[in-house]
């Protein structure tokens, strides 16, 4: 326990000192669903209670509408912002409500740049999301990853917000095991 609780704050440590400011408001963090807490006044905690609209608790839409699936990056870049690590810290906390369920993390990157270099970029960055929501205390082994790089936009066009949006690295639910945990 206390190995985990210090590994926990060194990774917070270090994520600290690597933060800067992205450009372009690419530190946002999002949910799957573009009108999901929209107003940000959702609970922190995962909850039954909190769940909106028929949402089936443990459920990817569960994940995505109550607790958020994605966060952003900046330009070139694979650091988390605070917003992100927030978002991941959510995460942790819903992954650990469901421990039998297995998780693949994809990064993504914008249009700029050639197929290599986002394919590389895509993997840094889920890499990122993938080790801080280990020093959060997830098995590794329950965690996969792959990288899109360019090859998947959520916006297709060719705009600064476009890009931004695209600049992400994504939680999907791969498996949730026989039976949900409570």
């Amino acid at each position: 326990m206390r190995f985990q609780l210090a590994a926990l704050v060194l990774a917070g440590f270090v994520l600290a000192a690597c933060e800067t400011t992205p450009d372009g408001g690419g530190s946002a963090s999002g949910t799957g669903a573009a009108t999901a807490n929209a107003g940000g006044s959702a609970s922190s905690s995962v909850s039954s209670q909190s769940l909106s609209g028929g949402v089936q608790p443990g459920s990817p839409e569960d994940l995505a509408v109550n607790v958020g699936d994605r966060v952003l990056f900046g330009f070139d870049r694979f650091d988390l912002s605070a917003e992100a690590r927030d978002t991941l810290e959510k995460q942790s906390v819903w992954l650990k409500r469901y421990p039998n369920g297995t998780i693949v993390i994809s990064g993504h990157t914008d249009e700029r740049g050639t197929r290599e270099y986002n394919l590389a970029l895509g993997e840094r960055r889920a890499t990122a999301v993938k080790n801080y929501l280990v020093a959060l205390g997830i098995e590794p082994s329950r965690i996969n990853t792959i990288s899109y790089g360019k090859e998947r936009p959520v916006d297709p066009q060719s705009s600064e917000s476009a890009w931004a949006s695209n600049r992400r690295g994504v939680t999907q639910i791969d498996s949730m095991g026989a039976k949900l945990s409570n």
